[in-house]
């Protein structure tokens, strides 16, 4: 097994303060391989989405030990959160958002130029867009790259948002229900598109979802509740 890309011990997040406070992490531990597609199951209100935003730095923890790609979480001010985040994750969310005033390809783009623009790459302009343009080939709409995503489905759009997740060439891929909005055969796509990412750029992927039939696609299935993997 590659070594964990994510790890988690004993993480508890709760929102409200005193005897208001309402738990919805409790003791949550697990590690996620560099390579390894894992499918997080369970209902609305479980905290699979908060147990997401504490993986991509978006929040912290009350309690216990965040590592990404071997940085801890309890480590990091702001500013470092914000730069692991650009360098080292890639989101993906139940709804593509994409910027209707640019092309598939400016959206997909768009990550790579800030983190330019923010000095965390000096790769030339060339070299990201013949990469974009690979990305969006693999993922079967690479003739899309010049429409707007209002000419686009709702499938295509999504997985333009999968390749503007990758293209800075993330080591953890966290998704949030990205097929919610999509019916089963282009669900059933985008979880395939996630396998393949985890085995040919060994990213570590994460989604969490209700689509328990379309979660057998992970190496890995784990459920939520009560703020609980098992």
């Amino acid at each position: 097994m590659a070594e964990p890309a994510i790890i988690a011990r004993g993480v508890c997040k709760s929102y409200g303060k005193g005897p208001a406070a309402v738990p919805v992490l409790r003791g949550v531990e697990f590690e996620v391989a560099s390579g390894e597609f894992v499918a997080i199951l369970g209902p609305s209100g479980s905290g699979k989405s908060t147990l997401l935003n504490l993986l991509g730095l978006m929040d912290r923890p009350d309690e216990g030990d965040l590592l990404v790609r071997g940085r801890r979480a309890a480590d990091l001010d702001e500013h470092e959160r914000a730069r692991v985040r650009c360098a080292h994750v890639g989101f993906v969310f139940q709804f593509d958002s994409l910027l209707p005033e640019f092309t598939i390809l400016e959206n997909v783009l768009m990550p790579a130029r800030l983190a330019a623009a923010h000095g965390l790459s000096a790769e030339p302009a060339a070299s990201v867009t013949a990469r974009a343009t690979a990305l969006l080939s693999a993922l079967g709409i690479g003739a899309l790259a010049a429409r707007f995503p209002s000419q686009t489905s709702g499938g295509e759009r999504q997985r333009a948002a999968i390749a503007r997740a990758l293209i800075n060439k993330p080591s953890v891929i966290l998704a949030d229900e990205p097929t919610g909005n999509l019916d089963r055969a282009n669900g059933d796509k985008v979880f395939a598109d996630f396998r393949r990412v985890a085995r040919e750029q060994g990213a570590a992927v994460v989604l969490v979802t209700h689509d328990e039939p379309a979660a057998a696609a992970a190496d890995r299935v784990l459920r939520m509740a009560d703020g609980r993997l098992t």
